[in-house]
């Protein structure tokens, strides 16, 4: 059975093995990675003029994004296994391709069916590219002082990813339609799919090896079924049938996949990996970060929408702020662990990151955003900043090159499940105190602030829990 240790073959890949422009090859992975979490955020602005459009109800328009997690969320692992076995680069190239090919095909859909088979296909091409993605900068960056500061580089992919999302919706819908929103990936992934092969080598050959297809099978319905009944919660609670019957589903074939994978030769995930403290601490931490980073992020659009009564596009500028400050700290990120280490950074994050939280969830329903919002939105973008990139760097270190894969796979699964299990349980919680209050009679806004704030100190409690899971179970991560 493989096992993932610091002295791995990734650490003796040197860096010109794969590219002589590995800091471009970067960028370009980047670029890839920037359509995934773009995707996430860009389509919410623009459901309701397309549910005009193709005559979609609200429950039609909750499976546009459904239909994307799904697939995403549950075939993660297998993508990322698919890739340490074909190739990484060749998985990247094939996930980009089907999610250039998905976005068109979304954009040009006239009907709710073609657009949901679309954002399925756009989610299962993205399980392929975003393991892969992150096994190909590790192996590009085998040394942790140059890691770093890729990881660097890509958390701030992903806090402009998810400002522009917000942004572009609301300007591409306006402006062009709702098409616009799956338009826009088709170039920059173009562009990918043509510069990475004249960037990065082609993947080494290696010994062919069995596909542990039970293992694939009760893992990916284990993982389909836990993202579903956790969407479910949102829209029937948590104890309808529903809920109830994807739950056990999930839980069921969790268990045969431990079963299957302790006793096959070959498994997809070998459990040996999680004798690696750092990946199982920063996968803990990665899945506590996404539960808190979806609940924010939804809390807020609503929260400035419906109570402060701002627009869609103004809603999305006062995000920048946020997302402002966690680029300049993602890029800072290789100083600051330079200077105190990756776990004293990351768990500073994390406190950063509650403290923010904290704040916000002290915002009256007559907010004003200079005196209420703009002083913990930069707190909270300083700690996700920092949690991103450090975390990240704990899930991936000592990563062998034929686990790479695999590894990538579980970091993204991770914040994927925990963004499902954040926003269901955060978005209960809110609703349940809303409800609460609105049948005492308290004024609507005030009800929903409320609901509100006790959203964000329920995010603030999962940074605390991610904060205390890294102070005890993680190790500073190998220097070299």
């Amino acid at each position: 059975m493989t096992t993932i240790t610091a002295s791995t073959s990734a650490a003796r890949i040197a860096p010109d093995t794969r590219s002589t422009r590995r800091w471009l090859a970067l960028t370009v992975l980047a670029l890839a990675q920037f359509l995934v979490v773009l995707d996430a955020s860009i389509v919410n602005i623009a459901l309701p003029v397309l549910g005009d459009q193709l005559g979609m109800d609200t429950v039609a328009l909750a499976w546009v994004i459904t239909a994307y997690v799904l697939p995403f969320g549950g075939l993660l692992l297998l993508g990322g296994r698919l890739a340490d076995r074909y190739g990484h680069r060749k998985l990247f190239l094939v996930g980009t391709l089907g999610f250039v090919l998905a976005s068109a095909l979304a954009g040009l859909s006239t009907s709710s069916g073609m657009l949901l088979g679309a954002r399925a296909l756009q989610g299962a091409s993205a399980a392929l590219l975003a393991p892969a993605a992150l096994a190909l900068v590790t192996q590009l960056f085998p040394l942790a002082k140059d890691r770093t500061k890729a990881l660097g580089i890509w958390g701030a992919v992903a806090g402009i990813g998810s400002a522009a999302g917000v942004l572009l919706g609301g300007v591409l819908t306006a402006a062009i339609g709702w098409q616009a929103v799956f338009y826009v990936n088709v170039p920059i992934g173009v562009l990918v799919v043509i510069m990475i092969p004249t960037l990065i080598t082609r993947d080494p050959s290696s010994a062919p090896s069995r596909l542990d297809y039970p293992g694939a099978i009760t893992i990916t319905g284990a993982l389909v079924s836990a993202v579903g009944a956790l969407s479910a919660v949102s829209q029937v609670g948590f104890i309808h049938p529903l809920t109830i019957a994807l739950t056990t589903a999930a839980l069921t074939l969790a268990v045969a996949f431990v079963i299957i994978e302790r006793r096959t030769a070959e498994p997809l995930v070998p459990l040996s990996v999680f004798h690696n403290r750092n990946l199982s601490a920063g996968n803990l931490v990665m899945l506590l970060v996404g539960a808190a980073m979806v609940g924010l992020f939804f809390a807020l659009s609503v929260y400035m929408q419906a109570v402060l009564g701002y627009d869609a596009l103004t809603a999305g500028l006062t995000q920048l702020p946020l997302a402002g400050a966690l680029v300049v700290v993602a890029a800072i990120a290789p100083v600051i662990v330079g200077a105190v280490g990756a776990k004293r950074a990351l768990v500073g994050s994390l406190v950063v990151l509650a403290a923010g939280l904290v704040w916000l969830a002290a915002s009256p329903s007559d907010a004003s955003f200079v005196v209420n919002i703009l002083g913990p939105s930069i707190l909270i973008g300083v700690g996700l900043g920092g949690a991103f990139v450090t975390g990240t760097q704990l899930s991936v270190d000592g990563v062998d090159g034929g686990e790479a894969g695999l590894a990538g796979g579980l970091v993204n699964t991770s914040q994927q499940i925990g963004g499902a299990l954040g926003l269901a349980i955060l978005a209960s919680l809110s609703a349940a105190r809303t409800g609460t209050l609105e049948a005492a009679h308290v004024p609507g806004a005030e009800a929903l602030t409320s609901g509100f704030s006790w959203l964000f100190l329920g995010a603030a409690a999962f940074a605390l829990l991610a904060a205390g899971i890294a102070a005890v179970g993680a190790t500073e991560p190998r220097s070299s």
